[in-house]
């Protein structure tokens, strides 16, 4: 029921016209990268298998439906379809490309095959999941990289999209390389690193900052992270140093000073010179305060003295660009054992959705990916290739297998309705994250005018396409 409306009054349609059990092939992918930049790191699969392995018309679900009504209040759905949903088992083979991994527009990243009633009836439901969780890692991904090996603590929970987006987001940060959440749910469920200190509201309980310092410190001393900036940063750095000095008699160390506001390399630098000569050199400086991967690089410029980020609104909101903007595509019905290649035309050019059962090849040299091509898997390749940019026909470039190491990025995920993928955890897809972004190449990587990767379409399935589009011109 996780659908849109129409997902179901097309189901409805399908089913009364004899076509719900017809073949098809659907593909869901976008057509840029968020945020200007070079690459998108796909997430949100997981959710995809969950959300697949259970999906059924429950007794509730159908009671629901029986409800709806057209505009003359007569049943909108008739009791043989209810029944026809009820008995309906997921029998799509479903390919994907896993989470982690790099990828760019106009590839698949999931491709259904199966009855066409189900590959509609899912189609909201994977883009919602992809859709969201991508653009997130994307933009952890990015803050990531601009910390430049600095650890980033994600702290999005209050300012996130609901209880869900706070949730996905949580997890979507972690893969894209955040080290941490202060969502503890998040880190329940998945298994997330928690971390936190403490709000302004704590220190403004008391009398003065160095009380509630002390009187933190008395309680947790083994996790000391205090924020300096309630007043003063500079007398709050002091004080911090105070009850430093307090857990040192004691065995214990201040493990971090926090600042959430001002100019955060001005005041970094200046609270590492007063922690450096009170001898607590090993104690970190976290900043916060509404960051993102631009925000961060020009503390980074100016060398502050920072050692940890805290990132909240700005990564679990995906701030300056609120959707990937990914789409599901129909691509192929199969029609009397033959496959009928399908495609939608529009005025623009990037809106021309590619036919085909579809794969990914992804050609790399010396560890660096070069570029990957879209071919049809029904054509036969050989080990040549000449690859066409599907927005720009101008734009070919000439790839071999023999000198260049290729692999195939859609792998099977269900066969015929069962789950034959396992589904590695977060942690190990936060790793393949890290080892995706080390293979591509530092231009594509860019913040500002990145270096446009190459995708391309095999020379025979763009033969393909402008076929279908000719013939679609000229008789539609």
């Amino acid at each position: 029921m996780l659908t849109d409306f129409y997902q179901l009054t097309m189901a409805y349609a399908y089913w009364k016209q004899g076509l719900a059990e017809k073949e098809s092939v659907f593909n869901l992918f976008f057509r840029s990268n968020p945020f200007g930049g070079g690459f998108t790191i796909s997430c949100g699969l997981s959710y995809v298998i969950d959300f697949l392995d259970q999906f059924r018309f429950t007794t509730e679900d159908l009671a629901f439906l029986k409800t709806m009504q057209n505009s003359d209040g007569s049943r909108m759905f008739e009791g043989a379809f209810i029944t026809y949903l009820e008995g309906m088992e997921f029998c799509c083979s479903v390919d994907a490309i896993p989470e982690g991994r790099a990828v760019f527009p106009h590839e698949p990243l999931i491709r259904v095959r199966g009855p066409i009633i189900q590959g509609q009836l899912i189609e909201s439901a994977l883009l919602n999941m992809i859709n969201f969780q991508s653009l997130v890692a994307t933009k952890s991904a990015r803050i990531c990289q601009a910390a430049k090996g600095e650890q980033v603590l994600e702290f999005g929970l209050r300012r996130a999209q609901g209880i869900d987006g706070a949730i996905s987001a949580s997890r979507a940060a972690y893969i894209g390389g955040c080290t941490s959440t202060s969502n503890v749910l998040a880190g329940k469920l998945f298994g997330i690193p928690v971390a936190g200190t403490h709000a302004h509201s704590w220190v403004m309980t008391f009398e003065n900052e160095l009380e509630a310092f002390e009187s933190y410190a008395r309680v947790l001393p083994d996790n000391c992270v205090f924020l300096i900036d309630t007043y003063d940063t500079l007398k709050g750095a002091k004080n911090a140093i105070e009850v430093g000095k307090m857990l040192k008699s004691e065995g214990k160390s201040l493990s971090g000073v926090r600042i959430d506001s001002g100019d955060l390399a001005y005041f970094s630098s200046k609270v590492r010179k007063l922690l450096d000569e009170s001898g607590f050199q090993n104690t970190r400086i976290i900043a916060s305060n509404n960051l993102d991967e631009n925000i961060i690089a020009s503390p980074k410029e100016q060398e502050a003295s920072i050692d940890a980020w805290g990132v909240g609104t700005k990564l679990v909101t995906a701030f300056d660009q609120p959707a990937l903007g990914g789409v599901y595509k129909l691509s192929a019905i199969k029609q009397d054992d033959q496959w009928n290649y399908k495609i939608k035309l529009s005025e623009q050019a990037i809106k021309v959705n590619n036919p085909g059962i579809q794969q990914v090849r992804r050609f790399s040299l010396d560890g660096i990916y070069l570029a990957d091509m879209i071919y049809d898997q029904n054509h036969k390749l050989g080990n040549d290739h000449l690859m066409i940019d599907p927005i720009d026909h101008t734009r070919r470039k000439k790839i071999s297998s023999d000198t260049l190491k290729n692999e195939d990025l859609l792998v099977p995920i269900f066969d015929s309705g069962r789950s034959i993928y396992q589904n590695p955890d977060v942690h190990t897809i936060r790793r393949a994250v890290k080892e995706e972004l080390e293979c591509l190449d530092k231009g594509v990587k860019r913040f500002v005018n990145p270096h446009n990767y190459s995708v391309g379409l095999e020379r025979t399935l763009f033969d393909l396409k402008t076929a279908l589009i000719l013939n679609l011109r000229k008789t539609k």
